[in-house]
Order: structure tokens, then sequence, then C-alpha cells
């Protein structure tokens, strides 16, 4: 059975640092659930860490999630003693490694927001992108002169004052075929993916994307920008902190 991913739905979900789910599987050394909020490695993006707790008290520490035929596997370190008393059926309550959890959705914006600036400017997209806090690094299809960091810098620091919204949609891929032309930073989607789920920064850009993302550019500054490779077909975006107060949730 395919496990529901919670977190896709909209924005606030992603935001959710707890939440209830029940014991659907005992694959060795993971745990599969019905449902789960915890992100699994993919586009880029590292998976969430965190707990899985029985109601008795039993934690086990989620090193690792992952992905297979949609199936959702939660790794886990722990005693057998304790995994033991996870068996299917059991409700669990999930806690996500939120610093981890919020550093990843501000850099994935902040990649989006990169990507959409470069593509606006000058056409170039972007094939693939890496995340790993406190860095971001984008490859692009076509090399980009460096010189033009300060001008990207200067755009970023003014579209993220102006504090745009994101907004998710899911469409059905022949929507998203017919539509993307022109308008989407990045690449062609396998031919597997349909509905497409579309992350929108409010008039610059339109990526598929099933990663989690905060409510609004705002929350990505302060962050840097720079060239990563001599050519220019490697760019990088570099989170500052933020103070502990300022994030939401």
């Amino acid at each position: 059975m395919p496990t529901e991913l919670a977190y896709l739905s909209d924005f606030d979900s992603a935001y959710l640092r707890q939440f209830r789910a029940r014991v659907v599987g005992r694959p060795p050394g993971a745990i599969v659930l019905d449902r789960t909020y915890f992100y699994p490695t993919g586009g880029g993006q590292p998976s969430d860490l965190g707990w899985l707790r029985r109601p008795t008290g039993e934690a086990l520490p989620i090193r690792e999630v992952y992905r297979q035929g949609g199936v959702v596997f939660h790794r886990y370190r722990g005693s057998p003693q304790v995994a033991g008393g996870f068996v299917p059926g059991t409700e669990v309550e999930g806690s996500i490694d939120w610093d981890r959890r919020y550093a990843h959705m501000r850099l994935h914006t902040g990649q989006h927001l990169l990507s959409g600036l470069i593509f606006a400017r000058t056409g170039r997209r972007t094939v693939r992108a890496r995340l790993e806090s406190p860095n971001a690094t984008i490859e692009l299809d076509a090399p980009l002169s460096p010189s033009g960091a300060p001008a990207l810098q200067d755009e970023f620091d003014r579209i993220a004052r102006e504090n745009r919204p994101l907004r998710i949609r899911h469409l059905p891929r022949s929507e998203w075929d017919r539509d993307r032309t022109g308008r989407a930073s990045g690449i062609e989607l396998a031919a597997a993916v349909d509905p497409v789920r579309i992350i929108e920064i409010d008039g610059l850009d339109s990526c598929p994307c099933g990663g989690t993302h905060v409510r609004s550019v705002a929350e990505v500054a302060p962050a840097a920008v720079a060239a990563r490779s001599e050519t220019g077909d490697r760019w990088g975006l570099s989170l500052s902190a933020r103070p502990p107060t300022t994030r939401p949730g």
C-alpha cells in the first residue's frame, strides 16, 4: 500500500512538527507508516530526520527516510527490544527535527527563486539542484558569466523584501506540458509524473516540485548568491542563520 505523503497538500503541512500515524510494515531496519510528514530523500533535497514514539514512551531515532515504489521507509537506530514494539497496527507519534526541516524549506525555496531569476534574465534552465544546508548548488543547461552575480544578488534581495508569496497547484500532465513553455525554470519531467505538483513564486516562476517550501520568499533571506564554477554553469546559494524567534510554525 502506498504511503500517503501528507506534507504535499499545502504549505501549512510543511510546518507541522509532530503527527500521528499507524505502522503498516516492518521491513528489516525500517518502519513503514500509513502516512508520513517526513520528507524522503529526492529531487536534490535530503530527507528529514527525527523520532517515532509509541504511546508507552519508547522512541526510535529516524536516521534516514527514503521512498521506493510509492512506499516510504523510515530507517531507525535503536535496540531490537525497543524496535520490537513497533508492530503493524501500532499508533505512533512522529516528531520531525525542525531545525533541519526549516533549513531545507528555506534553501529549497531560495533555489527556486535563484533558478527563476536566472531563467527570467537569461533563458537558462536549471538541469539539477542539490541542497546541503546551508548551501544549494544548481547546474544550468548553458554557462552564465560569473560577472552577473552582483545583479542577481540585488534582484534576489529585492524580491525577498517584497515578501512574495508562494502557491501550490496540481495539474494534469497534459495541461502542464501544454502550458510550461516559456515560463518554467526547470527541465522536462519524467514521463511517469502525473499529475504535476507546481510550486509558483508570484510573478516570477512556476516549477514542478515535490519538496517542502516556506510560505513566502521573505523567509529565505538573508542569503548569498555566487557562481560556483569558472564558466558559470554552476551557481550557488548560501543561507544565513535566522533567529529562532523568526521561525514560523
